[in-house]
């Protein structure tokens, strides 16, 4: 089926609401609508989508900010954008690859499995999941991915369906909303905080510490033993500080000036721009800087003296490891990390809810709740 006729619905058919993204912009380009509920392939499963949070990344797929034209921070392009009505459209935007404009996006989900197609397992049928979003498309022991709601349709609809490989089954007593802000936030989290390696033994320092992410990474640093220092800003710091970190410094504050060169581990970077050389400087000999974003700014200065010199390890995470999702399940069924909700949408305000995300005066993930199951859809 085309791009262009994916959506159409035929008379009786059984439909779905569902934000379907129709093209890089500001949020005209965000159309709530009855679309046709997914037809399932084998080896996959329909998962009815009880909550979906959000995330950086779908309002900068939308805004088109993964091309390599783009130099700027995300800041500037949704200040740019919101502008403009008539936002041109990037071929690039999914970093060099054409994202399937129109598509439903959502990363996140929390979801109860509602049918199985051929080749899965009934078992999982009625079983309150978490899909894991990142999938490695070659196998583990290839980089190769994709991601839901950037190459495929994801959550911010009633259902959504996935490989069965990818949902896992979730024993807790959180709240739909909850869980709902795991899967993107606390994944790329564990990645990073995985791939750096980090113990007991380990100074980590956490940019953005107030975000999704970054909250995140607080968390499981801290669940390892690590000590943490955070970077927040003035407004946050209270907050940042209730979540177990050992320090926390104002974003307007000097890294260099308040730790000293060489006094951390392990740098844990998803804000980048003009303060990614202090980063550099302040890592011990052999230390590790990790990032999976840079919303201050893609491009930066690095002094490669200070690279090799110091024998620095620099880590770009986005395909993740094979552990990384079922120990973040394993962790909340042992009660070891806590959800940071900050606030609940309806699907159908996903604009008042993106326009809010982006003012950036909370602490945690926004998640967005689908409306309940109609008696046609919930006979499927």
């Amino acid at each position: 089926m085309s791009k262009t006729d994916r959506f159409a619905i035929a008379e009786g058919d059984v439909t779905m609401k569902a934000v379907v993204t129709t093209g890089n912009g500001g949020y005209e380009k965000l159309e709530y609508r009855d679309v046709p509920i997914p037809e399932l392939q084998p080896g996959e499963v329909l998962v009815q989508v009880l909550a979906a949070g959000i995330n950086n990344t779908e309002i900068n797929t939308r805004l088109g900010w993964y091309s390599s034209k783009v130099t700027q921070g995300t800041e500037n392009l949704k200040e740019s954008v919101a502008e403009s009505s008539d936002a041109a459209q990037t071929a690039d935007g999914g970093w060099n690859e054409a994202t399937p404009f129109p598509f439903i996006q959502g990363t996140d989900c929390c979801g109860r499995v509602m049918a199985c197609s051929e080749g899965t397992d009934r078992i999982l049928i009625g079983r309150r999941i978490l899909i894991r979003p990142c999938i490695r498309s070659n196998g583990w022991d290839s980089l190769n991915n994709i991601w839901m709601a950037s190459d495929f349709d994801g959550a911010f609809a009633q259902f959504v369906k996935i490989p069965a490989s990818e949902v896992f089954p979730v024993d807790c007593d959180w709240s739909d909303e909850e869980l709902g802000t795991i899967p993107c936030a606390y994944g790329t989290a564990e990645n990073l905080v995985h791939r750096a390696g980090v113990d007991e033994r380990s100074h980590v320092l956490v940019s953005g510490a107030s975000g999704g992410v970054g909250s995140a990474v607080v968390q499981l640093c801290k669940r390892r033993g690590a000590r943490v220092t955070a970077i927040a800003g003035k407004d946050k710091v209270a907050q940042v500080k209730a979540l177990g970190t050992d320090r926390v410094l104002e974003r307007s504050q000097s890294v260099c000036e308040m730790l000293g060169d060489n006094s951390v581990d392990v740098v844990i970077d998803n804000v980048a721009g003009e303060g990614f050389s202090e980063m550099t400087q302040v890592l011990t000999r052999g230390g590790r800087y990790v990032s999976s974003g840079a919303i201050a700014g893609p491009i930066v200065s690095l002094d490669m003296r200070t690279l090799y010199l110091k024998d620095l390890r620099l880590i770009g995470c986005t395909a993740w490891d094979e552990p990384v999702f079922p120990n973040l399940v394993s962790y909340i069924e042992r009660g070891e990390i806590k959800p940071l909700l900050a606030k609940s949408f309806p699907l159908s305000e996903i604009e008042t809810a993106q326009r809010e995300f982006t003012r950036k005066h909370h602490v945690g993930k926004f998640v967005l709740v689908p409306p309940s199951l109609t008696a046609e859809q919930s006979r499927i």
